[in-house]
């Protein structure tokens, strides 16, 4: 009796692939040997059928003994023979023909290490260049599966080894990037996807954990960045010394998707790599650079200025960054620290120092510096303070550094209700707080601000509190002035605990 596979016949092709969505019906199928026999249909398949069996194989390959009969049965090279039957290839044969390889791959290392060996990089190239995003997507789950677990961190370097893979993963964020940089359609939809199904396998998620294997946990930030410049400046090397004086829209796609990462899924990080922190921060000097100063943007978020949107994200980032902790391991190196010796907290205060006062301690100022700066767009110095807050919180040799430098003068300062951003006085007072967290040389400083220089008050006033000295310790200390409201956006303690804020709405 002829193998049913082997049947022409639309419906009972339709009756196979019926039959194997569901796990008792695979279970029969495979008894009945149909995936080698439908493999060994698809070269000849008449266009009408070829969809169908590809749908057949990629719901027979979801379970791992047919994943290994895939393999024996030769499938690789019957899904190859799919590429170059002549038939006109669309999309969604496209999809399904991913779809299979990335079922096959997620049973192991052995099958990873085949489907990377047969289709790696010609003919993922080939798929990547078509610039299709459905297309794209399927392939990110293929390319993020095979660089998973054992043997995976290869891989992941050979696909972003320049003249080999590093194109497809170019291809990809072209193909994904919106039109224009506030355009938010396509971001929307992968965020939406990201926040709705929390599995690595769906596939807009995989084009978040692929670029965060690359850029966020690997070395090839400063690489994929460069690349997808339109202008090439390069010297042919990814380290962090490098210049920019233009951006482009897919660069801060890049960026957003980046940040969404460490915001959304900050759980599957056990490493951010001092190259990504490194790299952000000379991002952001170079973005400062060419942003001119001297006006302000109206806008909070997205403009069509895209060094306005690198300033912006790469302070986002910078900020989860210094927020990010490795439960899993006290051993695990701390890219704050890459920061602070690269020069980050000096930075800030110098964007602080550099920016005229908050419009409340301006208006009560006797003078102002003509040389001072504003904000090159609204929440500018929010996000400066933000990354400040982030960076002080469990990390003395911040708190001393701030001391040191001179800081907490102009910390205090951010401590008030500024016109233009309503959130400032939340993440400065919190800044604070952090500052004085188990430093009683930072709390004596404050004391000493506060009876030499009694225009310092009304920053602590504001915040409800008052410094005073504990009666058993006889040491300075913070306290509330006054019974807060319920309301108060100072309230940052609940049942004894200081809660930790990484994150405020702007």
């Amino acid at each position: 009796m002829e193998n049913p596979a082997a049947d022409d016949r639309l419906e009972v092709v339709l009756a196979l692939l019926d039959a194997s969505r569901s796990r008792h019906g695979r279970a029969r199928l495979a008894a009945e040997g149909i995936l080698p026999a439908v493999l060994r249909c698809l070269s000849s398949s008449p266009a009408l059928l070829l969809l169908p069996r590809l749908c057949i194989t990629v719901n027979l390959c979801c379970e791992r003994p047919n994943q290994d009969a895939f393999l024996e049965a030769g499938g690789l090279d019957r899904i190859a023979s799919v590429l170059l039957s002549g038939h006109q290839i669309s999309a969604e044969i496209l999809q399904a023909v991913l779809q299979v390889l990335g079922n096959v791959a997620s049973a192991g290392e052995a099958h990873k290490a085949a489907v990377w060996a047969r289709f790696f990089p010609i003919w993922f190239r080939e798929i990547a260049a078509m610039r299709n995003p459905a297309v794209c997507n399927s392939l990110c789950k293929v390319l993020n599966t095979c660089c998973s677990a054992t043997g995976g961190r290869r891989r992941l370097g050979e696909l972003c080894e320049e003249g080999r893979g590093l194109p497809i993963l170019l291809d990809i964020v072209n193909t994904m990037s919106p039109k224009s940089a506030k355009d938010n359609t396509t971001f929307n939809l992968v965020v939406y996807n990201f926040k709705s199904f929390k599995n690595c396998c769906h596939k807009e998620i995989c084009l978040y954990f692929l670029l965060g294997k690359a850029c966020i946990k690997d070395i090839y930030f400063n690489l994929v960045f460069q690349r997808l410049s339109s202008v090439n400046t390069l010297d042919g090397s990814f380290g962090a010394n490098f210049t920019y004086k233009l951006f482009t829209k897919e660069q801060v796609f890049l960026l957003r998707l980046l940040s969404y990462h460490l915001i959304a899924w900050p759980d599957v990080l056990d490493i951010i790599s001092s190259y990504f922190a490194l790299g952000v921060l000379q991002l952001l000097k170079e973005a400062y650079s060419v942003v001119d100063a001297s006006s302000q943007s109206i806008s909070a978020g997205l403009t069509d200025d895209l060094a306005i949107n690198v300033l912006w994200c790469s302070f986002y980032i910078l900020r989860d960054i210094c927020s990010w902790k490795d439960h899993s391991s006290s051993a695990s190196e701390d890219p704050a620290d890459s920061l602070l010796s690269a020069g980050l907290l000096q930075l800030l205060l110098r964007y602080l120092r550099e920016l005229e006062p908050p419009n409340i301690v301006k208006n009560h100022a006797m003078q102002t510096s003509t040389d001072s700066k504003v904000c090159p767009y609204k929440g500018f110095r929010r996000d400066v303070v933000s990354v400040l807050c982030n960076f002080l919180h469990g990390r003395k040799q911040v708190q001393d550094e701030i001391r040191k430098q001179d800081g907490i003068p102009l910390l205090l300062k951010q401590c008030v209700v500024d016109d233009c951003d309503q959130s400032l006085r939340q993440w400065g007072s919190l800044s604070i707080r952090y500052l004085l967290e188990g430093n009683l040389e930072n709390q004596y400083k404050v004391a000493e601000l506060e009876q030499k220089e009694p225009v310092i008050t009304p920053e602590i006033a504001r915040m409800g509190l008052r410094v005073e000295i504990d009666q058993e310790s006889q040491c300075p200390k913070m306290v509330k002035a006054y019974q807060e409201q319920e309301d108060d956006p100072c309230q940052y303690y609940a049942n004894g605990q200081l809660t930790y804020v990484t994150r405020l709405d702007s």
